[in-house]
């Protein structure tokens, strides 16, 4: 045991000094061990990330133990089936899928849906493959833009929500030059079908389309079109200008006309009595119209048409405007159409592998009209047109037709054309041109917004 001794100070240590060592030892150790949390900025989701956020949440609280992970599963309506029939066909038990469809009542008739209607589900099955599966989630589309989806909330219910996506109005001006074939390259660019088909007619009335066009020939096609926020094209408007070598079309309705028309920069109608060609895609002349050896009888022959080599299917057009006179089985030419024009001229197309629709005797077909596919029946060593034109019953070379039908623009319609042309001229300069439309989320009826 220590002693006292009297000669010695004893050591005192003050208060504040104890507390100032202490405080200074606590912060050398918080300065050590502890660092401010930074907070990073949380990007904004769209409303395609938030769905798919949370139809994963749900999709996950509504796997109950011993159920496998939800699987997706399209289902299309069959004939004579009714809504929950084709649903029970996933798998789901009867009290699973007629919760589906009173889900379901709260924003459409389930009872009128009809064969053919296509949704997906979302099913879990069970791990021991015994018993039903169980629905997470349904998704239907209910128009170009709008769709309705149900999935199970945390507490297990079904719940029913309505999107209505995004949709953008836009002029699109397509820019390019030939690569391969004018259709097949406006189609990489994204022209839709009907836009390519009108703009193969046009152009038809000027250029024979396999041998007038090459590549690196410029072209431009101008359109209105509306796209969902996802990219989809619902919706596709007429083709509003199209130029190609130099040769320009513009479209425009003059007052009193029954459809629209196609004019030159100066107002000049563009449409000719006779398509140079009846196809609507560029294909080559196999065989022209003159002597010939006959490729099955082997001997030289007059060939009193002209044949295109095209591929079973293609589109045969009508080159003006007329009368079906014949769509009937003739001879060697296998499924052959006649049609009667103005001026003594008639049309006539062998080979074919069938007939366009509603295409009979009697029909009236216009212009650019397809009317029958190109195909091989009758007396044919493979798929192709054999295209045949008469003047006042005697056979000719289709090579040698041409007829005008030009008019030109005057007055108030020449006005009208000058404002729409000059309309164009500025989207195409700008390179386009873009309407929006505010987004609508809508709740089915009978329900209220999620709340917190």
């Amino acid at each position: 045991m220590a002693q006292f001794d009297p000669r010695r100070q004893p050591t005192r240590f003050a208060p504040h000094l104890l507390t100032a060592v202490a405080a200074l030892s606590v912060a050398l150790l918080a300065g050590r061990v502890y660092q401010p949390a930074i907070a990073s900025e949380v990007p904004e989701l769209t409303s395609q990330q938030v769905a798919a956020l949370e139809a994963r949440a749900f999709a996950a609280a509504a796997a109950p133990e011993g159920l496998m992970s939800p699987e997706a599963v399209d289902v299309q309506i069959r004939k004579g089936e009714t809504f929950e029939q084709a649903v029970r066909r996933t798998g789901i038990g009867a009290d699973d899928a007629q919760a589906l469809v009173a889900t379901l009542a709260n924003a459409l008739d389930t009872s009128a849906m009809r064969a053919g209607q296509k949704f997906e589900t979302a099913v879990s099955r069970p791990r021991g493959g015994r018993g039903d599966a169980r629905l997470i989630g349904l998704t239907m589309r209910t128009g170009p833009a709008s769709q309705l989806t149900v999935s199970r909330s945390f507490d297990g219910a079904l719940r029913l929500r309505a999107l209505e996506e995004k949709v953008t109005h836009e002029t699109v001006v397509l820019k390019g030059d030939v690569r391969g074939s004018l259709s097949a390259t406006a189609a990489r660019l994204g022209a839709t079908d009907s836009v390519r088909r009108k703009a193969g007619q046009l152009f038809a009335h000027k250029f024979d389309m396999d041998r007038d066009i090459r590549a690196s020939d410029l072209f431009t096609l101008v359109f209105d079109r509306s796209v969902t926020e996802q990219g989809r094209t619902i919706a596709s408007g007429e083709l509003l200008f199209a130029e190609l070598k130099g040769v320009v079309f513009y479209r425009f309705k003059p007052a009193g006309a029954r459809e629209a028309m196609y004019f030159d920069a100066t107002g000049k109608n563009m449409r000719s009595g006779m398509m140079r060609t009846p196809l609507d895609r560029a294909t080559r002349i196999s065989s022209n119209f003159g002597f010939r050896r006959h490729p099955i009888a082997g001997y030289r022959k007059m060939h009193q048409g002209m044949d295109f080599a095209a591929g079973t299917g293609t589109p045969v057009v009508a080159p003006a405007d007329g009368v079906v006179v014949e769509a009937r089985r003739w001879g060697g030419y296998g499924n052959w159409l006649r049609i009667r024009h103005s001026n003594g001229l008639e049309t006539g197309y062998g080979h074919l592998s069938r007939y366009g629709s509603g295409i009979r005797a009697g029909q009236r077909v216009s212009q650019g009209q397809v009317v029958a596919y190109v195909g091989s029946t009758g007396a044919s060593t493979g798929p192709h047109l054999h295209y045949e034109i008469w003047r006042n019953g005697q056979r000719i070379n289709p090579a040698g037709i041409r007829t005008d039908l030009s008019t030109t623009l005057a007055g108030s319609d020449l006005a009208a054309f000058r404002a729409e042309k000059a309309r164009i001229d500025r989207i195409i300069a700008a390179g386009g041109e873009r309407r929006q439309a505010a987004p609508q989320i809508a709740l089915a009826d009978g329900l209220r917004p999620a709340q917190g």
